[in-house]
């Protein structure tokens, strides 16, 4: 499973999955729920509460939309994919006036881009960006715009879903507004767990404007979290099992952690670019994800089916007008070189079923040696 989301999931947290149930009202799961806490204000990098809710982490999305703005207010929506759009969606429908700042697919904003559309519309209440765009692999420079909105006084909204705990983001050092993510992808989960914090200054942001969601109330939840409780029945299971995930991430530590997807990530890069293809993404990729572009005749969907079928290794395609036109290849999560490895084979043999020519024999050993080099270098401090 390459996939960018869901990934693959470690044995203990298999088990601790199923565990005979809890019930959510109990002091066994209230303590779960108090250690999770911590964990999870260790990896957002917060001393705010970080709110756990049972949805997809389109869920989170939606909640930071309801209770930061009011409908009729002017937000700005970094569209650089699918899942930048996917905020303009969520704004729209909550009766916000989007500005959207489209950029190339494959290109990150910059800060001067930004900083020209709050000056251009001074009303504009916040910015929504995603840290890792999902569906092409670009890193947008978030401390760079947290810099910029704090001095602009602007809400920075952040799309964490496949940054948290692949790459930093460190919300209260960066000095993010909202940041949200996902269970099912750096978090080593199955689907179905969102987590949202938010500053102090959001946080007066939402009593001001007074949640609109029945569901998605944060007040409500914040409330219930600092009783370790969920507003609404949760998703049990997962929450046991994000424990062990959480403890993972505390016995390893987040630089290792990061290190490790760098390492995979240039690992994958450079396997990709032996085989004779190129990623998507040059300059400015994130961590976890490679999108690689395929040459003109090259049916995408049907290197997936190849690579799927005769392989057993499952990646991910493109969206939209990037369908059929590039493989996505996940490395976050629980993934380690041995898998790279396959995915480059797989990879490189449904590309040459399917048409293309590769040359290279030495591949796999290229991208191993890059590998071993990032994994070796020593910390910057």
């Amino acid at each position: 499973m390459l996939t960018p989301g869901p990934t693959p999931l470690p044995e203990n947290v298999r088990l601790a999955l199923s565990r005979d149930m809890l019930h959510h009202r109990k002091d066994e799961f209230k303590k779960i729920m108090a250690e999770n806490q911590a964990g999870l204000r260790y990896l957002f990098g917060t001393r705010e509460p970080v709110l756990t809710l049972s949805s997809s982490g389109t869920g989170a999305m939606v909640a930071a939309v309801t209770n930061l703005f009011a409908p009729g207010e002017k937000v700005l929506v970094v569209e650089g994919g699918k899942f930048g759009q996917r905020w303009s969606d969520i704004a729209q429908s909550h009766g916000l006036e989007v500005v959207a700042l489209p950029v190339e697919w494959g290109q990150a904003i910059t800060k001067e881009e930004v900083e020209n559309a709050l000056s251009r519309w001074p009303d504009i209440q916040g910015v929504l960006v995603q840290a890792s765009e999902t569906s092409t692999g670009v890193l947008h420079p978030i401390k760079d715009l947290a810099e910029l909105c704090q001095a602009k006084d602007k809400l920075l909204v952040v799309d964490g879903i496949s940054a948290v705990g692949i790459s930093p983001c460190p919300m209260d050092k960066w000095g993010i507004d909202c940041l949200l993510t996902g269970s099912q992808k750096g978090l080593m989960l199955p689907p179905g767990l969102a987590f949202i914090a938010l500053s102090p200054k959001a946080w007066e942001r939402v009593k001001a404007i007074g949640p609109k969601s029945f569901y998605f109330n944060l007040l409500k939840e914040k409330a219930r979290s600092l009783q370790n409780q969920t507003n609404f029945t949760p998703a049990i299971n997962l929450i046991v099992g994000l424990k062990e995930c959480l403890e993972y991430f505390k016995l390893k530590g987040l630089k290792n952690i990061y290190k490790k997807q760098k390492a995979l990530t240039e690992m994958t890069r450079a396997g990709v670019t032996a085989i004779g293809l190129e990623p998507l993404v040059k300059d400015d990729y994130t961590l976890g994800l490679t999108s690689v572009l395929l040459p003109p005749g090259i049916d995408g969907v049907k290197v997936l089916k190849v690579a799927a079928q005769e392989y057993g290794v499952v990646m991910a395609g493109g969206q939209d007008q990037l369908k059929g036109k590039i493989v996505r290849i996940g490395h976050m999560g629980y993934v380690d070189w041995s898998d790279i490895l396959a995915g480059l084979y797989a990879l490189r043999q449904a590309f040459v079923a399917c048409g293309g020519h590769s040359g290279s024999r030495d591949y796999l050993e290229q991208a191993m040696s890059v590998y071993e080099k990032v994994i070796s270098e020593p910390e910057n401090n």
